[in-house]
């Protein structure tokens, strides 16, 4: 029996994540990481353009981010009371380089800073509703697993992640187009006095990538401001990744609370949620704060010591400059490349984060446009790419990923598997059954079946 079949039989699906049972790769099992490389049981070495979803910018592991953890744990274990110097030192760092914190608190994922953001949005405001956008993923929880990636019969009404979501906490959720100010501006007309928080990924990234129009931003700023909301900037994927100070130091727009994630670690397990200091003093961390925040491992010295060696090398090495050089090459060519083969396709990304969608241009600006997309030949070819020792994640409108530790010649090597890759399933089609390649959205509700 392989390691995957025995996964299967102790683990549901054989992974420990939804996103992580690949059509087509249900046999696949990871060895060893290295760089901009992983290795899989077979032997098989293939250059990592999926990179986690993103937050290895540095490269797998890091030599100085590991030795950072690594001398971590030789003097600090888990306490669980009171605070450490990393810790402390890490706000710090966080305070000056982000626009809009002013105080901050650590969590371990992500989805655990989009939760008490919300939590405390609506305890500070009174008020019962929250704002998302269709294409957007701000984690696990209820209120916000709803349209991400959905069927063209799904998009303008509820389209759940899970079932076991009340439906009267969907229903405190309103769902709008990103990109379109004025269905913001009716929406905060119609339901102003009670949306508590507007959440958005300033860059959609769980689609791909869809880049803000500056009206769109400032639009969400302006409603928010007059009717006392709370806006969220979702920048678990484009905080460090993008730039030291995250988009809205790029869209020069500042929201009231910040999610981050993913990069500020280098892929350790940490997450952070920062802001207005009068907002986050209503967390349960002040004594006396009416806002619960706790978690075990929030903070640990392990993760406290992976994120301030990688600031340390974003903040003193031309990471930026690098991953961008190359991504606004892996953009370029490409598109060349697609024009030469004569295949519909807009490139698009921003920075180190690139991706093909099949589908006449111009680039997308909404959810609605990527409907388009040969959700066939994108995935097809990016099962083909395993073929040549390249890995882009084979799920429909999923992003690819750059870091410091891609060269040039992982690039030359991409270009090249890309066009055989996507030669080889124009000729022989794409997969005929597209079954669970379309993830984050289809869950039925007993009141969508109504």
């Amino acid at each position: 029996m392989t390691l995957a079949e025995r996964a299967r039989q102790v683990i549901p699906g054989g992974v420990n994540s939804g996103q992580r049972s690949i059509p087509g790769l249900t046999g696949l099992v990871i060895t060893r990481t290295e760089g901009s490389r992983f290795w899989d049981a077979e032997g098989r070495e293939f250059t990592d353009y999926h990179a986690a979803f993103g937050p290895p910018l540095l490269g797998h592991n890091d030599p100085d981010v590991a030795a950072a953890t690594a001398e971590a744990g030789r003097s600090l274990g888990l306490t669980g009371v009171a605070v450490t110097e990393g810790e402390v030192l890490l706000a710090e760092q966080l305070v000056e380089l982000i626009p809009s914190v002013e105080q901050v608190l650590l969590t371990s994922t992500g989805s655990e800073a989009t939760f008490h953001a919300l939590r405390l949005a609506r305890a500070v405001t009174g008020r019962r509703l929250v704002v998302k956008f269709q294409g957007c993923y701000h984690g696990w929880h209820d209120a916000v697993s709803l349209n991400v990636i959905s069927a063209p019969d799904r998009v303008g009404r509820h389209d759940p992640t899970s079932t076991g979501i009340l439906p009267e906490v969907l229903d405190a959720t309103l769902v709008l187009r990103f990109n379109d100010p004025a269905g913001v501006r009716q929406a905060f007309a119609e339901h102003g006095a009670d949306i508590a928080a507007v959440i958005v990924e300033p860059v959609p990234h769980n689609v791909g990538a869809l880049l803000p129009t500056d009206e769109f931003l400032r639009t969400l700023r302006e409603e928010c401001t007059r009717a006392g909301s709370v806006l969220v900037f979702d920048e678990v994927i484009t905080g460090f990744r993008h730039a030291l100070g995250g988009y809205q130091s790029i869209a020069g727009v500042t929201p009231d609370l910040t999610t981050l994630g993913k990069a500020i670690a280098n892929g350790a397990p940490l997450g952070a949620l920062g802001g207005r200091a009068d907002l986050m003093q209503h967390f349960s961390s002040r004594p006396g704060g009416p806002v619960f925040f706790a978690g075990t491992y929030n903070g640990h010295p392990a993760t406290v010591g992976a994120a301030l060696a990688t600031l340390r090398k974003l903040r003193e090495e031309p990471v930026h400059e690098h991953v961008f050089r190359l991504g606004d090459r892996v953009r370029t060519e490409l598109d060349a490349l697609y024009r030469r083969l004569g295949v519909p396709a807009v490139v698009t990304g921003y920075g180190s984060v690139f991706v093909s969608y099949f589908m006449p241009g111009p680039a997308p600006l909404t959810y609605d446009d990527l409907l388009a997309n040969d959700t066939a030949l994108f995935v097809g070819y990016r099962r083909n790419l395993v073929d040549h020792g390249i890995f882009e994640l084979p799920l429909n409108l999923k992003r690819s990923h750059i870091s410091y530790a891609h060269t040039d010649d992982d690039v030359d090597r991409l270009l090249a598997a890309t066009e055989a890759a996507v030669t080889r399933t124009l000729r022989e089609g794409g997969p005929a059954d597209l079954a669970h390649t379309s993830t984050m959205g289809g869950a039925a509700t007993r009141k969508a079946a109504r």
